[in-house]
């Protein structure tokens, strides 16, 4: 009898320390699971936090600098080859990605302008197919005068010059039309680059039209100050360039903390 019970004691102690061990292990591993939530949860803050405060570059901003880099160069290609400038930087907008084109980066080539019959560099790159053969330049102003050249000296694109130099629709669809571009939506991008950043404002000056849409002769007071009422697209930029005055000159006269303007706000040239 004293064995039975001695046995049975042995037994409810094991039991108890199981269940003890069992319940241990379990609030260690609730305990675990508990911490490794928390930590994927800081992580998730963490990663919310940084595409929260994340720095986003502003594409327009980005647009407005090609503008401003390259308008003179359209101008002049426009007074030689009577290409509208606002189509030349809409399509060297569309199809460099504003400069930023990995073709473009690495060919200066502005415009997509493949080889062709041409001798001159070439690099490799996919495009419809798998590496084709991309025209190089030197200096992106020679990829400006040849896609003049390329325009003007083919057939299928005699009918655009017919047309008048300062009609961009007409232009953005009769290039879709000769086969420049396979995508129907061609034109209509470009219309929509050509009056979002009025680029249609360089084909008044060359032809020495009254530019309609654009407000910046207003710019200038009755009293002779240099004063500029910022347009829609505008950037610190590009009104430096176009004014021949630094941005760091125009923050500091107009007291402006960063480079952030608006639409309708007045600044000071000079």
């Amino acid at each position: 009898m004293y064995k039975i019970k001695l046995h049975k004691l042995f037994v409810g102690l094991f039991l108890l320390l199981f269940l003890a061990s069992c319940g241990s292990k379990k609030k260690v591993a609730s305990h675990k699971n508990e911490e490794r939530k928390e930590v994927s949860s800081k992580r998730d803050d963490q990663s919310s936090s940084k595409r929260e405060s994340a720095p986003r570059g502003s594409y327009a901003n980005v647009v407005e600098e090609y503008v401003a880099e390259f308008y003179e160069i359209a101008q002049e290609e426009m007074r030689l080859y009577k290409i509208p400038a606002s189509i030349t930087l809409a399509q060297g907008i569309l199809e460099s990605g504003a400069g930023r084109g990995d073709l473009t980066r690495r060919a200066n080539n502005h415009f997509g302008i493949k080889c062709h019959d041409w001798e001159g560099d070439k690099v490799y790159h996919d495009d419809d197919r798998s590496q084709e053969c991309f025209r190089k330049y030197n200096d992106p102003k020679y990829s400006y005068r040849d896609h003049s050249l390329f325009l003007s000296q083919r057939r299928r694109y005699a009918d655009l010059f017919e047309l008048d130099p300062d009609d961009y629709e007409a232009w953005a669809k009769g290039l879709r039309a000769a086969g420049y571009a396979t995508d129907r939506l061609y034109p209509k991008k470009l219309i929509e680059i050509i009056e979002r950043y009025n680029l249609d404002r360089f084909d008044s000056e060359v032809l020495g039209n009254t530019y309609k849409r654009d407000r910046r002769e207003v710019a200038v007071q009755a009293n002779g100050s240099n004063n500029y009422i910022v347009q829609k697209g505008d950037t610190l930029y590009s009104i430096s360039k176009r004014n021949n005055i630094s941005v760091e000159d125009l923050r500091r006269i107009n007291n402006l903390s960063n480079n952030n303007i608006s639409i309708g706000q007045e600044l000071i040239l000079k």
